[in-house]
């Protein structure tokens, strides 16, 4: 019987051939020709990228790389502005960790990321999976690499019947065993890429897999069943109420910005009521910030990751403006306000119902 080439000669041979085109990374041909990949690109891809998809970060990450091209840019970016330009990515914390990594790197680091995994931790907002990604991909370190693409792929190859959370360090066992001297970053990619394109969570393309042969789910017939997971709690439901505020004369909306720490931290606003992940905020018309003609425009809701939440939705047309309250925005360019999802389904929503009078 002929001697398989190693896994991850195989591997590699197939992502020269397939690997994805995405604008933040530096092609296998590239890479060959000595093209070096840019550590910030490749940090800024990575923080846009946690708990978010391929398809919704491409368009983020043009916009913040045209108006930031590099790490000294951002970090003299003023808050508002990248907190507006990251709205509606979600996960709000690290669009504040971003630009406090930003200026450590700039202002006590020279404008250069540390180069391996280890140093690029004491970075903020920079945790094990993200230090071993940048050090691999933009320095080819070969540190483990393991996002979710990668334990799907291990746990199949493996049959690691441990559930997740869990398994992960036997996960990162095995990662680091697989991890080529060379090659590394490459070697990380085209896991995720086998992860993407190939080795799905749903109907697996085996016949296609470069490394099919020696992997036990597909022996077994139990890809599906990889990576096992625990049953998932359900999420409790929050409550609390938003209150639109639209000026007579021009349609305009009043917004306030959030506190900069917690939920939605730093964010734009139109009034709400303090609810959290843990406690409900008030509702009814007794919870309006101020006296208006409030009348009830329905209500949003919107997933958060540990719950659920519903806001009562309000909106009033005011002549006289409040003192001290925030900052008008023109109801036509909402886009220019930063507002996060949530926020902008609120508005969307007393838009909506004042129209429809």
């Amino acid at each position: 019987m002929t001697e398989l080439p190693p896994f991850s000669d195989r591997l590699l041979g197939w992502y020269d051939r397939h690997a994805r085109s995405l604008p933040w990374r530096v092609s296998p041909g590239d890479r060959a020709q000595g093209v070096r990949p840019d550590p910030y690109r490749v940090w800024l891809s990575e923080v846009m990228l946690q708990q978010t998809t391929v398809a919704t970060v491409k368009s983020y990450f043009a916009i913040f790389t045209q108006r930031w091209p590099n790490v000294q840019a951002l970090a003299n970016a003023a808050d508002e502005d990248v907190m507006g330009a990251w709205a509606g990515l979600g996960y709000y914390a690290r669009a504040r960790n971003l630009l406090a990594c930003a200026r450590e790197v700039t202002r006590h680091r020279n404008g250069r990321f540390p180069e391996t995994a280890d140093a690029l931790r004491d970075l903020p907002g920079i945790g094990d999976y993200t230090s071993a990604a940048i050090a691999s991909i933009a320095f080819d370190e070969p540190a483990p690499v393991v996002d979710g693409n990668i334990e799907r792929v291990t746990t199949r190859l493996y049959a690691i019947e441990t559930p997740l959370p869990a398994a992960r360090k036997a996960i990162r066992v095995r990662v680091a065993e697989m991890t080529p001297k060379s090659r590394a970053g490459d070697f990380a990619q085209a896991m995720m890429d086998l992860g993407a394109t190939i080795c799905t969570p749903r109907s697996p393309t085996c016949i296609l897999c470069p490394v099919s042969e020696g992997c036990v789910a597909r022996q077994e017939g139990r890809q599906e069943e990889f990576p096992k997971k625990l049953a998932k709690k359900a999420k409790p439901s929050r409550r609390g109420a938003a209150f639109v505020a639209r000026r007579a004369r021009d349609g305009a909306i009043l917004l306030r910005r959030r506190p900069a720490s917690g939920m939605l931290g730093g964010m734009a606003e139109p009034f709400t009521t303090d609810w959290s992940s843990k406690t409900d905020g008030a509702t009814g018309l007794d919870a309006a910030p101020f006296a208006a003609d409030w009348r009830r425009a329905g209500e949003v809701t919107h997933g958060f990751t540990h719950f659920d939440l519903t806001l009562e939705v309000w909106i009033a047309t005011i002549e006289a403006e409040p003192t001290d309250a925030g900052w008008w925005a023109p109801a036509g360019d909402l886009n220019a306000a930063g507002l996060p999802t949530l926020m902008r389904k609120a508005v969307e929503a007393a838009l909506a119902a004042a129209s429809s009078r």
